[in-house]
């Protein structure tokens, strides 16, 4: 509980206490002021009234002004009748007043009426002793409900008193003593206890206090000197660019590599914000935007490799954003600290990858020309006029013939590849037909769907918008999408082509009945050289791979769903002649 609640709960209980004693006083002294009052007015003037009609009557009724003093009191005690009787007995007095003022020298008379006045005195005096006797009563329950309640206040501020100021001053005093040790250097001491309230959020923070403190006491200012001399000079003899940010984006480090690659100078960054220097620099201006979407990002991020003239040749890089962040002691959250940008020098992987593909291109193109020798003596074979063939010479020959149109596929997907990596691949974009492409890819498979007895269905929307497309870069994408459905799917099975025209493009699926794909491997089937584990077929794992790379060249996106054991479709789009016109 807070401080705060403790005070206003203590000092509004003794408010409230009060307050009920104060209420109880006044009910019991406003019923003894009532009591005493009805005794005095009721009974006590009777009584007066009546010994003035007796000192009348003493003086002689045939006096005149007793006469009147009398009949004056009469008429009072007329008016204050309270007592049950009393009444009658005012109105007797009345009746034989009448009487003796017509016979005021008989003595029967004056006495009976002096009889009659002392009934009426001894009526209200006894009245006044009963009334007494609940006024005893009124004023000792005043006195034991007032008792009971000053102590029940006296033992709630007697708990206050001995508890409140406690809970407020031993934290207090247990505080004051911790800085006193904090001032004589003992870095060590803490504070104990835990309270969810003011006193909890203070302790919480004089502890961590504490823990910098000793932390920073431990700490050697000459040993934090050698590290930091230390790591300098392991980031200056790096062979990679490295750069060292603040939070504020401020260059704290930047090694010689980092500098010569930039062409700075070291008095010129450190200490200045990297945007300010982006401004003139276009390799640090990249940086800078770097920056910024790791900032969105939140974690260590790549980016695509920059080509930086380095070494007196162009060279390839590729950048790598790291944030630092460190658990500040004594707190629970991370804190960014700063960013470190590294440079990772990739010149000589380019260069060799440069090589591999020129080697793929070299080595694929040169292959072409005896395959496509080997092709053509088939075909001579074949020729019966050449020469008849016996049975086990044909198998031999259409053995060598699937060799050969498998070997000149993979040299066609490997220089297209080739292409691809290269940026050399030519791409001529112009409205065509989707008709065209579909019936292209229908003719380059319709043998191997015969063979397997495999029907083609075909849906084509009506009014189909033209295609914005390489007709023979799509044509080869959709070939290699049908082949692979034929040779995926089972014997008589059908495979549907549905072509229809979405918002600004036109979609091309490929659907079959096949084995499916395992969700594990769907996310991978576009990469290159993969083939899913365990599939009975052949091919080189490049054609989807190339699919991808044909279409995404042309503004398109290609995209697989599949369930194991009940079928795949192989969908991709292409912008369509109404995007042109919009």
């Amino acid at each position: 509980m807070k401080i705060k609640t403790k005070l206003v709960l203590g000092v509004g209980l003794l408010f409230a206490m009060i307050v009920l004693l104060v209420v109880v006083s006044s009910v019991y002294i406003n019923m003894l002021s009532s009591d005493t009052k009805n005794i005095l007015i009721a009974n006590y003037n009777s009584i007066d009234y009546s010994r003035q009609m007796l000192n009348a009557l003493t003086n002689g009724m045939e006096n005149r002004d007793a006469q009147d003093l009398f009949r004056e009191n009469l008429e009072k005690q007329k008016k204050n009748n309270t007592e049950v009787g009393e009444k009658e007995m005012t109105d007797k007095i009345e009746s034989d007043f009448h009487r003796v003022i017509a016979e005021p020298n008989d003595i029967a008379l004056n006495k009976l009426i002096q009889k009659d006045i002392t009934d009426v005195m001894l009526l209200n005096m006894q009245a006044i002793r009963l009334k007494s006797d609940v006024a005893e009563r009124t004023a000792n329950d005043a006195i034991g409900w007032v008792s009971i309640t000053g102590t029940v206040c006296f033992i709630i501020a007697f708990i206050l008193l001995v508890n409140l100021p406690s809970n407020i001053a031993n934290p207090i005093k247990e505080l004051t003593e911790s800085i006193r040790q904090i001032a004589a250097k003992n870095y060590s001491q803490r504070v104990h206890f835990e309270h969810h309230n003011e006193f909890g959020q203070l302790a919480r923070s004089f502890n961590s206090m504490a823990e910098k403190l000793e932390e920073y006491s431990n700490s050697n200012l000459a040993k934090l000197m050698m590290e930091k001399q230390r790591i300098e000079t392991l980031i200056n003899n790096m062979r990679e660019p490295v750069i060292g940010l603040d939070e504020r984006q401020t260059i704290l480090f930047m090694n010689d590599d980092a500098l010569k690659i930039a062409g700075l100078s070291k008095e010129f960054v450190i200490g200045k914000r990297i945007g300010d220097i982006a401004a003139n620099n276009d390799l640090i201006r990249s940086f800078s935007e770097d920056l910024v979407l790791n900032e969105n990002a939140g974690e260590k991020m790549k980016s695509l490799p920059v080509k930086i003239f380095a070494d007196n040749k162009e060279s390839y890089f590729e950048k790598e954003v790291i944030p630092i962040r460190i658990l500040p002691t004594g707190e629970r959250e991370e804190r960014l600290i700063g960013n470190v940008i590294r440079l990772q020098n990739i010149t000589p992987y380019k260069e060799l990858d440069f090589a591999k593909n020129h080697f793929i291109a070299t080595v694929s193109h040169e292959l072409k020309t005896p395959i496509s020798a080997i092709r053509m003596s088939l075909q001579l074979l074949e020729n019966k006029q050449v020469g008849a063939l016996n049975g086990e010479q044909k198998n031999l020959l259409e053995s060598i013939k699937d060799d050969t149109e498998r070997l000149l596929k993979i040299t066609s997907e490997l220089l297209n590849m080739t292409q691809v990596e290269n940026g050399t691949i030519q791409i001529s974009v112009v409205p065509c037909e989707a008709t065209e492409i579909v019936e292209y890819a229908i003719n380059a498979t319709k043998l191997a769907a015969d063979h397997k007895q495999i029907k083609i269905q075909t849906k084509l929307q009506n009014s189909l918008p033209r295609v914005l497309a390489d007709v023979e870069k799509t044509a080869w994408v959709l070939t290699n999408l049908l082949s692979n459905a034929i040779r995926y799917s089972y014997e008589g099975a059908s495979i549907a082509i549905d072509v229809k025209a979405e918002e600004n493009s036109v979609k091309f699926s490929v659907t079959d009945n096949g084995q499916g794909i395992s969700p594990q491997y769907v996310g991978k089937i576009f990469d290159r050289f993969f083939r899913v584990p365990g599939t009975r077929g052949e091919g080189t794992g490049l054609g989807l791979s190339i699919s991808k790379e044909f279409v995404e060249v042309q503004g398109g996106r290609i995209d697989v769903k599949s369930e194991l054991g009940i079928g795949s479709t192989f969908s991709f789009e292409l912008g369509s002649l109404r995007t042109d016109n919009s």
